[in-house]
């Protein structure tokens, strides 16, 4: 609670009980008591006010944190500090929801099938340029009408999801549908490593023939070791704070064209302090202008 706030409560309660008593108990002294009401509060930046309150929201009802914000006003042109943003925030009432211990993860494995890859990434997720280390994995999402389930392939250099794949089952289909949009994603001549868990649909032989059609190196992490594909988990922590948590969807319809509209909002408008405070598309154009 700020001094502002204390002094509100204690100036309510002021003709109840004595002063002495509310500011010990609000840990407030009365020279802070005294310059809170002489002093009217400072509005930081008003005509930033409308662009933060757009930009919170962009991604969904749970919004994003400061920092998120700060690099989109960044992006915009704006001259503004990341602890502007922050009090900007506080006098607006926002506040980006905190990330939650999460419980009955979906999870894929159905023992050694007799296709497990050794670990070719060993957690280093760098990737000096777009399409040489990818990683893959699904995650879950439960709603009232039953359960959804996304695929996507993520690019490590980017922050990118290149391609993906939402369904009502987690099943060969499913992959089948995503490694089709991985095969048009893929440039001429890219030979990515593609990392995953020992999930059964990564184990499948089909999946390998589809790998090595395309040029694709198959990696897989340990054995119940998440870690291990970090970098495509975060992407899931980070879309289920923003997008998914706490809300509720009439139907499968309405939950995937939002969650598509979200991986486009992912794509090509949330700025990542790992790529220089751009987002995947701005910094995957930058990186192919300086190759080219």
């Amino acid at each position: 609670m700020s001094n502002r706030d204390k002094v509100a409560v204690c100036e309510a309660l002021s003709g109840r009980f004595p002063l002495g008593l509310l500011l010990e108990c609000l840990s407030l002294s009365r020279s802070s008591r005294h310059y809170v009401l002489t002093h009217e509060a400072h509005v930081s930046r008003p005509d930033l006010h409308g662009q933060v309150r757009e930009i919170f929201h962009g991604p969904g009802p749970n919004g994003c944190g400061h920092r998120q914000v700060w690099m989109q006003l960044r992006e915009r042109g704006e001259r503004v500090t990341r602890k502007t943003v922050l009090k900007i925030m506080g006098v607006l009432g926002l506040r980006c929801t905190i990330r939650r211990a999460r419980h009955g993860r979906y999870d894929s494995y159905r023992g050694d099938l007799g296709g497990v890859c050794p670990d070719l990434v060993r957690r280093d997720f760098h990737a000096a340029a777009p399409f040489v280390k990818l990683g893959t994995d699904v995650t879950e999402f439960k709603q009232p009408w039953g359960k959804a389930y996304l695929a996507p392939v993520v690019d490590w250099c980017t922050k990118r999801i290149v391609a993906y794949s939402i369904s009502r089952h987690p099943d060969w289909a499913q992959q089948a549908d995503l490694l089709a949009g991985l095969a048009d994603a893929l440039p001429a001549g890219a030979v990515p490593l593609l990392h995953s868990d020992q999930g059964w649909q990564y184990q499948q032989p089909a999946w390998a023939r589809a790998c090595a059609r395309m040029g694709i190196v198959r990696s897989m992490s340990r054995k119940g070791n998440c870690l291990d594909n970090a970098a495509t988990e975060q992407v899931f922590g980070h879309l289920k704070d923003e997008f998914f948590r706490g809300r509720q969807w009439a139907d499968y319809e309405s939950f995937k064209r939002d969650l598509e509209g979200y991986i486009r909002y992912w794509n090509s408008t949330r700025c990542q302090a790992a790529v220089g405070g751009m987002s995947p598309d701005r910094y995957e154009q930058a990186l192919l202008a300086l190759a080219g």
